[in-house]
């Protein structure tokens, strides 16, 4: 099976690429313009959104482009070296930025709303309206301008440290299969991580015990950076309640753009739906031929049985599959999923030493998505590779917009990616022509519902409790497992054999340096994105449209406002996700059905 690797001539040629360089050199003329600028005329601070604006678009288009090298490659002290370089100059151009920021937000309606009037080169100011007027509802928890710059300094060598710290430890450990017969097979953890998503029953349950083992050799060095960074964030929004608490939840809300009532309503929901989501799990535990469902089975491929093998996928297969469903949404989106490919854009080539998990970003200065997963041949490939191309396409509608307005938040950002599973699954539903074929699709859909409707609130239910705890000093490695263990009998019940106490360290997610709480903004796009399906069979052809309407609105409005813009419901009220959870509910009956008649 051969898969894609990224080609990224279209923006670079090298790491020491004369473009490259110019572009950091323009970078840092930017910020040393910015330091010469003083915020108290209108026309200062309009020049100032323009520089920020220059500078940060190459910025990141340099830290991506460094980013996705590391990567592919864990081992490239090169590509690394240059993520720690952009991550340095992003908190110069912070600090540079910091007094206008303190301007903006805290000065009068008028002069605010005269900066706005202006334009430049690229547009209207306007492109900046919700961005700052948002800033500007934080106003009681911003600190003084020296101490923003002090905190945005520290945070390269403090957060963000911890953070790499993670990745470097993850890229290169090596894990050791053991098998029943004596035997071993030494790989990378990545490529030990995608065994636990295939169909490989004899070197799946060894990968996930040998991955357990080797993380948990290093789980006080894991404990540290979980404590470290979550002990900074406490500080810093300790600090920044001189006028009025800051729980440590408000930061996450505010980066999701959504309020706490949305967050609770669909908690909420959730909690009451846990019979459910465990009835999924059982129903994926027969299909295996036990009563619980192991842990090492939670995201497999769904097992053979009878006549039947394994479901192999080459990823030419993937995308025709990926394509065909989504050209029956449009053809705009089948041509688009063309250009990926044609274009390099997706790196899904198995590597050594590649980073686990799957991800989209994008080069800003070009506005070009880029797609990275280890594509194994599963099932479960193939959503993945649907999921990130639904975040490409994203991206790609938005191409036209201010780049100051495509900055989505993680709830929203799920939308576009979920819908994109959703379009393939219910293809292949309808294409499948045995009770096999139909039983794989809706063994995604339970699946699916298991790891946003049990698995993710177990992440948020324990990263909310280990805040709470860790106010009161730090957690060890022991205390971690056990939180972890409580949480996860608390969601999964009975409906899986043991808990994974040693989550905290295996799972990415927590040890990210950039962001807190990122957990709860999947459920909220599996149940948004659901309701926003829903609507492609009451809309038929004007489906489409108000589809990418709805996509470009996510960098500019509230989730609660595009909610209320596009689907005419209030996220603060349980109503929208019970309706989501009875669309998910129907899909579960039906795997039930199936696996009892099979």
């Amino acid at each position: 099976m051969s898969a894609p690797s990224w080609d990224f001539s279209f923006v670079y040629q090298s790491l020491q690429d004369t473009t490259l360089q110019n572009d950091l050199a323009r970078c840092s003329d930017n910020i040393a313009a910015l330091k010469n600028l003083s915020p108290d005329t209108i026309e200062n601070c309009q020049h100032a959104l323009t520089l920020l604006d220059e500078a940060s678009t190459l910025l990141q288009s340099v830290s991506s482009y460094a980013g996705c090298l590391s990567t592919v490659d864990a081992t490239n002290a090169e590509a690394k070296a240059v993520v720690v370089k952009t991550d340095v100059m992003d908190s110069s151009l912070n600090q540079a930025f910091s007094p206008f920021e303190d301007k903006l937000s805290s000065c009068d309606d008028v002069f605010f709303e005269d900066v706005l009037a202006g334009s430049d080169a690229t547009g209207s100011y306007q492109r900046h309206a919700f961005r700052l007027s948002r800033l500007r509802a934080q106003q009681a928890f911003r600190l003084s301008v020296p101490e923003e710059q002090l905190l945005s300094a520290m945070q390269v060598d403090g957060k963000n440290a911890w953070g790499r710290l993670y990745d470097d430890i993850t890229g290169t450990l090596k894990v050791s299969l053991k098998f029943p017969d004596g035997s071993e097979e030494e790989m990378g953890l990545s490529q030990a991580a995608s065994l636990l998503y295939g169909g490989d029953t004899y070197r799946r349950e060894p990968a996930w015990h040998a991955i357990r083992e080797a993380m948990g050799k290093q789980e006080v060095t894991f404990a540290a950076i979980l404590n470290a960074l979550a002990g900074n964030r406490l500080t810093e929004y300790e600090k920044r309640s001189h006028t009025k608490p800051l729980h440590f939840l408000a930061p996450a809300l505010e980066e999701a753009r959504i309020e706490q009532p949305t967050l609770d309503a669909m908690l909420d929901v959730t909690k009451a739906s846990q019979d459910l989501s465990r009835r999924a799990a059982k129903a994926m535990a027969k299909v295996f031929g036990t009563e619980q469902l192991k842990p090492w089975d939670e995201m497999a491929a769904m097992p053979s049985f009878g006549a039947s093998k394994p479901a192999n996928y080459s990823f030419d297969d993937a995308i025709a599959i990926i394509r065909k469903a989504f050209d029956s949404v449009d053809p705009e989106m089948a041509k688009f999923v063309d250009m990926m490919v044609e274009q390099n854009l997706i790196d899904a080539a198995p590597q050594p030493n590649k980073s686990m998990g799957a991800y989209c970003t994008k080069i800003a200065k070009t506005r070009t998505p880029l797609v990275f997963m280890s594509f194994g041949g599963s099932m479960s490939d193939v959503l993945t590779l649907a999921h990130e191309l639904g975040h490409a396409f994203h991206n790609w509608v938005m191409r036209d917009m201010p780049f100051v307005e495509t900055e989505y938040p993680m709830t929203l950002a799920e939308t576009a990616s979920i819908f994109a599973e959703n379009v393939v699954r219910d293809a292949l539903l309808e294409q499948a022509e045995s009770d096999h074929d139909k039983l794989l699709m809706l063994w995604e859909e339970a699946q699916t519902a298991v790891a946003l409707m049990l698995n993710i609130p177990v992440r948020y239910g324990f990263e909310k409790a280990f805040y709470e705890k860790r106010q009161q000093g730090e957690c060890s490695p022991a205390q971690l497992r056990s939180l972890m263990a409580d949480t996860w009998n608390e969601w999964y019940g009975d409906a899986m054999s043991e808990p994974n106490d040693l989550f905290w360290a295996t799972k990415l997610h927590f040890s990210i340096a950039e962001i807190s709480f990122y957990n709860y903004p999947y459920l909220f796009g599996y149940l948004f994105s659901t309701g926003v399906y829903a609507r492609r069979a009451e809309k038929g052809a004007a489906f489409y449209g108000d589809y990418k309407a709805l996509l470009r609105d996510t960098g500019r409005m509230s989730a609660e406002d595009v909610a209320k813009a596009h689907l005419d419901v209030d996220l603060t009220k349980p109503e929208f996700w019970q309706q989501s959870i009875q669309i998910a509910e129907k899909r579960i009956e039906a795997f039930e059905a199936l696996v009892e008649k099979i």
